[in-house]
């Protein structure tokens, strides 16, 4: 298939929401499993953990003919990592209480935020993004300063956040790398994770000064452990949280179809087939997972650059390669490798060029020495990370 081939049947968004993306699967599970659900829950806990899970292969079946549903649906799993993570982030949230996704940048933290509020409520678009200039109001309220001037502080000029809307509607709100946030906005989530409700002085005397958390509402927030540039959370605020760790994907070959899966994605989207053989993708999961660990899976040390190799760089390069070689083909995909792997390393600190560089001398030629002819050819291409 040529990249003409593909381009006529492109959607109109680049992406889509989990609750779009995959809402076949939610409406199927709604069908499928009838039993209790927490206040204002679209799914029940059960079903919430195989939506994002999946069915480990096993068939579901709807206990009734649905008029617009397939009787029989496998669940696909769509976030790679531990299921008992996943359970106890369904109870946490189950228990309407924060829930605070920490962990090293690209291990998926903002995707499984994105699933469960999917399927805990149906939408994942109440969502903060928290950067340094984050202000106050972007997780209490602001105000529409046509009608303020007009009419005054009344509930028609009130502007809800993201936050205060999850509150009125007690559905799931999102805050995006909470630590990027100044610790002062970061505080402003302490009253509403504890008292449940907003006070709005401005509408002192009406029904809207205070605001009430109806039930179900909750919050997710993500934070980044190695990351400059973030504030420490105050001792309050911690304690309103459980606290979940995400950890980079341990199994190699899980990673590997997590890295193709995602790359054939974003090359389709991009208007091209993904044609980069396995063995490529083989090769470039391995050097990040050596890099990231500091140790190959021989047991060979390896010194770890200061940026962090995760999955979703894997991707990235990945997808870098699969646009190469449908728009700019000339030659085999893996002469590309060193020039993106040095590209990821280097983002942080130059000297991390020097350990990409003893890692080729390192695992890289003896692989090649044992005779593979892949890990051959990679050594051979050592000039290029000049």
């Amino acid at each position: 298939m040529t990249p003409t081939d593909t381009a006529t049947a492109l959607p109109d968004r680049q992406t889509l929401p989990a609750e779009e993306r995959h809402a076949t699967e939610l409406a199927f599970l709604v069908a499928h499993d009838e039993g209790p659900r927490p206040p204002g829950w679209l799914l029940t806990p059960r079903s919430v953990i195989t939506f994002v899970c999946g069915s480990a292969g096993e068939t579901l079946k709807l206990p009734k003919p649905h008029e617009t549903l397939p009787r029989e649906l496998v669940i696909a799993p769509k976030f790679v990592g531990e299921r008992a993570l996943v359970e106890r982030c369904v109870v946490t949230l189950a228990g309407e209480r924060g829930l605070l996704l920490v962990g090293e940048p690209g291990t998926a933290k903002s995707m499984l935020s994105e699933l469960l509020s999917a399927a805990v409520c149906g939408t994942s678009a109440l969502t903060v993004q928290g950067t340094a200039g984050t202000t106050e109001d972007a997780l209490r309220y602001g105000w529409n300063y046509a009608l303020l001037l007009a009419q005054g502080p009344t509930p028609q000029a009130l502007v809800d956040s993201p936050v205060l809307g999850a509150m009125r509607s007690g559905q799931v709100a999102r805050v995006e790398e909470i630590t990027r946030c100044l610790p002062e906005v970061q505080d402003a989530l302490v009253s509403i994770l504890s008292d449940r409700r907003m006070s709005v002085p401005e509408l002192s005397g009406t029904d809207e000064a205070q605001v009430a958390a109806a039930p179900g509402f909750t919050v997710i927030a993500t934070a980044n452990l190695r990351d400059r540039g973030v504030s420490e959370m105050s001792a309050a605020l911690k304690r309103r949280f459980n606290f979940e760790t995400v950890h980079p994907i341990s199994d190699v070959d899980a990673e590997t179809a997590l890295v193709k899966r995602q790359a054939v994605a974003v090359v389709e989207r991009a208007g091209a087939a993904f044609d980069v053989d396995d063995a490529v993708l083989d090769v470039l999961v391995t050097v990040f997972r050596d890099l990231r660990a500091g140790r190959s899976a021989e047991g060979w040390d390896v010194e770890r650059p200061g940026t962090v190799m995760s999955t979703a760089e894997a991707v990235q390069v990945a997808v870098s390669l699969g646009v190469a070689t449908a728009y700019l083909p000339a030659g085999d995909p893996l002469d590309l490798v060193p020039g993106h792997l040095l590209g990821v390393v280097r983002k942080d600190d130059p000297s991390d060029h020097a350990r990409l560089l003893g890692y080729w001398d390192g695992p890289v030629r003896r692989r090649a020495e044992d005779g593979s002819a892949t890990w051959r050819r990679l050594w051979d291409l050592r000039e290029n990370l000049r």
